[in-house]
This record gives C-alpha cells, sequence and structure tokens, in this order.
C-alpha cells in the first residue's frame, strides 16, 4: 500500500480522521510521527490537536492487543486503513473507556469516506460491535517489543527484566519538565511533583502549551533520564561547552541555564530552528551552528556533550511508533557514525577537559561496547567515573562497576518509568592528540 497522503483528501475535519492520517503514515509509510504528525495537525486547533495526537500514539501502544481481538472477527487483514480505524476503535472502547455509540458511528462513517466501499464500511461496523463485547481484555497479553530488539534485549538483560520493560511500556509514560531555576516552583505552578533526580513529573499533564510557566519560559519538556548526561558534565559559567547533535535543544538549554557558553551544532537546520524557538522561550542565549559534527571545526572545548544518534530503543515508552516505522534494526550504520562522532568529539577537547557519550539506546553495542572502542582508538582519553553522590537522587542500581550508567525503562516502575539511557564519562588526560594510537588499550 503506497503511503498516504493526507492532503489528497481536502481538510482533516476531526481529531480521529487526523489520527487515522498519522497511523497510516506511520504503519504503511514507515515514518515516525514526529515527522508525520506536524503537516497532519496544522488544520485542527490546539486542542483537537492534542487529541489526534493522543488517539494515534496510544493506538499504536495497543495494537499488538488490539490486533489479537479485532483477529477473532475478521478472516483475512483487511486493508491498512480500515485495520487502523479497528485500532482507533478498539483502544477508544477498552483503554480510553469511551461510550461505543458515539464513536462505532464516527469511525463507520471514516471507513466509508476513506474507503469508498459500503461493503467494508458494514464490516467495519460488525466488528466494532463485536469487539465492544470484549471482556478479558485486561488478561490479554502485554504487548511485546518486536522479535529482532526483543531477541538482543533478553540476551543482554535476562527475560524477567525485559518484560518488566514491556510493563512500562504499556502505560501512558507521565511528563517530565526540567526547570531554568526552582524545581520545587515549577512543581508548584504547574502540580508536578519533583523527582529524586530533580525533575518534574507530571502524571496527567493536558495540553503542554497551557500549563502555567510554558510561556514564561520556566521550564522545558525533557525525560528525567535525558537529564542526567548535563548534570554529570558539571557546567559552569567558567566552561566552554560543545553540545553535540543537540536539537532539539533539552540539554543546550540546561547547559546555558548552568551558565556555560554553549556552543549548539547540529546536522539539521529544521531542528535547529526548534532549538532557537525553545532558546528564545526560555530567555536563554547559545551560539548555534548547523553543521556536519565528523567535518566542523572549532574549540578546543573545555567539555563536549555528545548525545549521538542511534536505535533510540531506550524510548519506545514514549514513542511506540518506533516498532512501527523501523522494522529493520540495522545497526552498522549507526555504529560507524557513533565511534566516528566519539573520536571527532575527543580531538575537539581540551586536555584536562570532560566529555559526557550518551544514547537513548538499550543496545550493549550503541553503549559499553562504543565507548570501550573509543578508549582503545584514542589513548588520550580515559574513563572519568561517576560516583553514586555525585547528582541527588542518583540510583546505585544504574551504576555499572567502571562508573557508567546504564538506565532501562523499568527504573522507577513504581513513578512511572524512564527512557532507557547510556551515559560514560570521559576525561582527555594529557595532551597527546586523540585518535593516534599506535596500540589497543584493554578496559
Amino acid at each position: 500500500m503506497k503511503t498516504s497522503d493526507a492532503s489528497s483528501r481536502g481538510p482533516v475535519r476531526s481529531a480521529r480522521a487526523a489520527a487515522l492520517d498519522i497511523l497510516l503514515e506511520v504503519t504503511s509509510g514507515r515514518r515516525l510521527m514526529a515527522d508525520a504528525a506536524p503537516g497532519i495537525l496544522s488544520a485542527l486547533d490546539s486542542r483537537e490537536r492534542a487529541r489526534a495526537g493522543r488517539l494515534a500514539m496510544e493506538s499504536l501502544r495497543w495494537s499488538q492487543r488490539s490486533d489479537r481481538v479485532i483477529g477473532r472477527h475478521i478472516r483475512q487483514k483487511p486493508p491498512e486503513d480500515v485495520l487502523n480505524i479497528l485500532r482507533l476503535g478498539v483502544y477508544e472502547f477498552h483503554v480510553a473507556k469511551e461510550a461505543p455509540h458515539g464513536v462505532v458511528s464516527d469511525l463507520v462513517t471514516l471507513a466509508r469516506m476513506r474507503t469508498g466501499e459500503e461493503g467494508l464500511a458494514r464490516m467495519v461496523n460488525a466488528v466494532l460491535r463485536r469487539v465492544t463485547e470484549v471482556t478479558d481484555w485486561a488478561a490479554l497479553p502485554l504487548p511485546e517489543l518486536p522479535k529482532q530488539i526483543r531477541k538482543r534485549l533478553v540476551k543482554a538483560y535476562g527475560k524477567d527484566r525485559v518484560a518488566a520493560m514491556e510493563a512500562v511500556h504499556a502505560s501512558t509514560p507521565p511528563l517530565d519538565l526540567s526547570a531554568k531555576a526552582d524545581p520545587a516552583d515549577v512543581a508548584e505552578m504547574t502540580g508536578g511533583t519533583v523527582l529524586p533526580t530533580g525533575s518534574v513529573r507530571l502524571a496527567d499533564p493536558g495540553q503542554v502549551s497551557a500549563l502555567p510557566g510554558y510561556a514564561e519560559g520556566a521550564w522545558w519538556v525533557q525525560d528525567a533520564a535525558a537529564a542526567l548526561p548535563a548534570k554529570l558534565l558539571g557546567p559552569s559559567s567558567r566552561m566552554s561547552v560543545l553540545d553535540l547533535c543537540a536539537a532539539p535543544g533539552g540539554k543546550t538549554m540546561q547547559l546555558a541555564a548552568a551558565g556555560a557558553q554553549v556552543t549548539a551544532l547540529d546536522i539539521s537546520g529544521a531542528r535547529l530552528a526548534i532549538l532557537q524557538e525553545n532558546l528564545s522561550r526560555t530567555g536563554l542565549a547559545a551560539e548555534i551552528v548547523a553543521a556536519d559534527a565528523l567535518e566542523w571545526e572549532g574549540g578546543p572545548f573545555d567539555a563536549i556533550l555528545l548525545d549521538a544518534p542511534c536505535s533510540a530503543t531506550g524510548t519506545i515508552r514514549r514513542h511506540p511508533d518506533l516498532p512501527h516505522a523501523k522494522r529493520d534494526l540495522d545497526l552498522a550504520p549507526l555504529l560507524a557514525l557513533q565511534a566516528g562522532l566519539l573520536d571527532r568529539a575527543a580531538r575537539l577537547l581540551k586536555p584536562g577537559g570532560r566529555m559526557i557519550f550518551c544514547t537513548c539506546s538499550l543496545l550493549p553495542e550503541e553503549g559499553e561496547t562504543q565507548v570501550a572502542g573509543a578508549l582503545d582508538r584514542n589513548r588520550a582519553l580515559a574513563l572519568d567515573p561517576v560516583t553514586p553522590d555525585e547528582i541527588r537522587g542518583l540510583s546505585p542500581d544504574w551504576l555499572r562497576p567502571d562508573g557508567t550508567l546504564r538506565i532501562t525503562p523499568e527504573s522507577w516502575a513504581d513513578r512511572g518509568g524512564l527512557d532507557g539511557f547510556f551515559i560514560a564519562r570521559l576525561i582527555r588526560s594529557d595532551g597527546r592528540p586523540s585518535g593516534d594510537d599506535s596500540q589497543p588499550r584493554t578496559v
């Protein structure tokens, strides 16, 4: 089936219609929601945009269980648009707890408009009415990770721990905020809770831009795990810091708020535009550079933060569209890019300077193995171990024996979980250039 083209069907008339467009872009077009949704949602007001995004995101989160229910009532897989209409219905009945009558009527009309086939509209009507009567929804197996990802994670963490990750993935994640100044003030104004590491967590935030403090730039959205790398870098007003792969800017804003002189570099001009918008809203400043980090000349810097492009397997709890949009896990190009960026960052770092390397990946190849390779290639680099008392609330369970951090989604499961992250802190230990080793090192 070809990628859907929302523009060919005229203006979007409802949140459900917009959600269907997004679902089709993800499941048929293999596009991430972050790329597909903005254009589709632009025809809706802010409240309906939020609703459409939620419908699409949560329908994807529960699609595996929904397909089990739908499969009981169909003989063969229907066209992708019809299947996604049915997924929307199952989610609204059994998770969102919407009244069936209005949902069925709207989705049947949507099926009739989208397919132009009365027979398919009747089928949608019949299946939706049957699935409203399902009584064993809660007893069905939780959605599992795609097989190729799950196999790798079971090897790395064991079946029980992976099952715990999947249990967290099945829950709508809370919203985390990083405060520009005092987290307690942000928690009070938004009705949130200050987490042990200083982020503010909201269980049911509603529309983000309508929250107190948004327009004033008092905070920005950032998962609590994603806020740790900048804190571990320990920036101050005396430091020049390079934020490599900086967009959309959460870590840049952390560094700038701490007083660092930040250079924010990213290859994507469009993503840097979002970073600039975020800086303007928060009243923070950084030098913005649109360039390929592998070729850019600059520095040297007191500190470098490299949040490298990766498989993003640690963010599936927030982005259930990832397994649908990226069904083939081809690590080779990512691993080569990460290694190149690590070596490049080492050359841009002053002697005695610190570097954070992190990825939002659960795969050891994109974390522990990558750092071991960088240390072998760069004799001037050494691990700078993180200690448990460096950051308030840092869990000892996250620390590996070598002083790197490995955070997995089931961490703080009772609070709503965390994104998966690997974080290593490195130091350039002497004045010798990096990347010119004649002998490999073991770690």
